[in-house]
């Protein structure tokens, strides 16, 4: 796999990605620390280093890693992760993002979101989002975004037992920069 494919650099007017590496991790932990980022999330207690850590360093180890700076200051304010690449599909999956709270509801999340669509249409026809079922938040910012609904799984076996929605968003509805 090239890794390129799975964690580019991608340049926004708000936001730059860039793949995640080890030195990366006391900046994202700054940002994930906050307790109110993960209220929502069905791994609540992300904030706490003993559970942030090994998610880090799935990350890290998934090769489809990236942070998100932003891209006036270049500070942390994020990371996301491309993952479940399915050739034969062909589809991907996005997702394990936060960004830092002063980042919400404005244009932050969208532009991620068209920047990493974007570049995952040049190899898939379909990107999915898994968002745990009462995440309110994340439901209705990929909806924003152009995000279909397609099913959810209750105490889905893929995701450890946790509740989950499945979104996607086609190739063919793709409309970037309008995603933004």
């Amino acid at each position: 796999m090239n890794s390129a494919l799975l964690q580019p650099t991608l340049q926004g007017s708000l936001v730059h990605l860039s793949p995640m590496q080890a030195e990366d991790h006391d900046a994202l932990y700054a940002v994930a620390k906050d307790p109110l980022i993960w209220e929502q999330h069905p791994s609540w207690d992300r904030y706490k280093p003993e559970v942030f850590r090994p998610v880090f360093d799935q990350g890290l180890a998934s090769g489809g890693a990236l942070v998100v700076r932003d891209a006036s200051s270049g500070e942390v304010i994020g990371s996301t992760r491309f993952y479940d690449y399915r050739p034969e599909d062909p589809s991907i999956a996005i997702g394990y993002t936060f960004i830092a709270r002063r980042c919400w509801g404005g244009t932050y999340n969208p532009e991620m979101k068209g920047l990493l669509l974007q570049h995952a249409f040049g190899f898939v026809e379909r990107v999915w989002f898994h968002i745990g079922v009462t995440n309110r938040r994340s439901r209705e910012a990929i909806v924003r975004v152009g995000g279909q609904f397609s099913h959810e799984i209750f105490n889905d076996p893929a995701w450890g037992g946790r509740d989950q929605a499945y979104y996607y968003i086609d190739k063919t509805s793709f409309n970037y920069p309008a995603a933004t």
